[in-house]
């Protein structure tokens, strides 16, 4: 398919609009506006990718992949790309080579009037492709005392005594830990993230306000690592932690926390993850089976990074992230038949940040998801080396009792995960917690705005 110059040279200058990003390295491909509102037009396929031999450095792990910052895409794979788009009559729109799985992975768009499906049945059986797939969409899923903190509204943090986190800081705060949130964008400048948000990227587009605008990705971070004793607001399960704020999800409506991302942002952002070698991955999204983002989870896990995906409202197990093995899935604790194969944490009623500085309640397995990733990290600030496996069978043999709203459910508990991990002996479920009394006084405040 032929295109005039001046289209060529309005995707170089789309390019070089989108490709920013604060965190330096590979210029970050851009995601068509197109693919956004008509997802069923493009298709993801990849390509063997192996560029000549890079050297290998001293002192290399297994965690990470050294050399993906100079990973490129060899004259064989670029070839290759071009040669599929006019063999099959589609568009490259653009590409990436992904270091992860050593392939060249290229959004294409399909010719007007190409069945879809039909096309990736052609395209899955010829040789010269590692894998073919739809540009899948996927969605988030969140909706809108006497203690060792100065933060004024700890006592309304039902979740977090719930799940006895702040006796739990006793013995780790997840300093030196880092927690890759998979997202919206996020207001790095909220008081309560100051100094948590280590790095930033933008899969999405080039707009720095709309990403410091986003609220799913705020509120996800607040859970996991908003700052404590800084005399407002709350406390975040890991308040030492370290974030990488990786937008790949966009919000779908100009106001509340739903949001949209699909197969092509996400790769990018999970291969990101794991060149920066996290010790947690947060993907607080529901969707389907996703073969390349299952392979790039795979190989997260393979290498020392712990994946916490959310479960869907219908609790099914078998789509994107929960049910790539080795991903340990949240539901909500409130809800009324939880996933049985999955670790149940607080989910509803909330209380997180939002942008502009203020808080505000959000309900969700989005919520409960980053509650547990927010314990990993606290796991993992203290034995580094601890796998995705040892983690899932700590926090679930800790799940105890509390008291909902309604009735009795049962959640993970931090402060027994943690005495486990240490072998520190026995932690008292919700030690410190505020009472009645405390929590109306601070829900009095917080409305006065005192």
């Amino acid at each position: 398919m032929r295109f005039a110059p001046a289209a060529l040279l309005a995707m170089v200058v789309a390019c070089s609009a989108g490709c920013a990003s604060t965190a330096g390295g590979l210029p970050i491909p851009p995601l068509p506006a197109s693919a956004r509102n008509a997802p069923e037009q493009y298709l993801l396929v990849t390509v063997r990718n192996e560029p000549a031999p890079l050297p290998s450095r001293a002192g290399s792990t297994l965690r990470g992949y050294d050399g993906a910052a100079s990973y490129a895409v060899s004259g064989s794979a670029r070839s290759l790309a071009h040669a599929l788009a006019a063999d099959y009559r589609m568009l490259e729109v653009t590409g990436w080579p992904i270091a992860a799985l050593r392939v060249h992975c290229i959004l294409y768009r399909i010719a007007p009037g190409e069945a879809r499906d039909g096309l990736l049945v052609r395209l899955a059986a010829d040789p010269r492709v590692d894998l073919a797939q739809p540009l899948q969409s996927f969605s988030t899923s969140a909706s809108a005392v006497d203690a060792p903190y100065d933060d004024p509204y700890l006592g309304l943090q039902r979740g977090l005594w719930e799940m006895s986190v702040v006796a739990a800081h006793h013995w780790s705060r997840g300093e030196g830990a880092t927690v890759a949130v998979i997202d919206t964008g996020i207001d790095a400048s909220h008081p309560d993230l100051a100094g948590r948000v280590q790095q930033t990227r933008n899969f999405v587009d080039g707009d720095h306000g709309q990403f410091e605008r986003d609220r799913h990705g705020t509120e996800v971070a607040g859970v996991i690592a908003a700052v404590s004793n800084n005399g407002r607001g709350i406390v975040g399960v890991a308040p030492q932690v370290r974030l990488l704020a990786l937008k790949a999800c966009w919000q779908s409506a100009s106001s509340g926390s739903a949001a949209v991302c699909n197969s092509f942002t996400l790769a990018q952002a999970i291969g990101s993850a794991i060149d920066a070698r996290v010790d947690v991955i947060n993907l607080s999204l529901v969707g389907p089976a996703d073969p390349l983002l299952a392979a790039l989870t795979r190989k997260a896990i393979e290498g020392g990074a712990v994946v916490v995906g959310a479960v869907p409202a219908t609790g099914r197990m078998d789509g994107f992230p929960a049910g790539v093995p080795g991903v340990i899935a949240v539901d909500m604790a409130e809800q009324a038949a939880p996933a049985k194969e999955a670790l149940r944490a607080p989910g509803r009623d909330i209380l997180t940040l939002v942008p502009d500085g203020h808080y505000d309640f959000a309900t969700g397995s989005s919520l409960a998801t980053a509650n547990v990733s927010g314990i990993v990290a606290l796991m993992r600030a203290r034995q580094p080396q601890m796998t995705a496996a040892d983690a899932k069978t700590l926090l679930a043999q800790s799940t105890q009792g509390i008291a909902g709203a309604t009735r009795a459910v049962e959640s993970i508990n931090a402060c027994a995960a943690l005495s486990a991990l240490l072998m520190a002996g026995h932690c008292p479920t919700n030690a410190g917690g505020p009472s009645d009394a405390e929590t109306a006084s601070v829900a009095r405040d917080a409305e006065s705005g005192r």
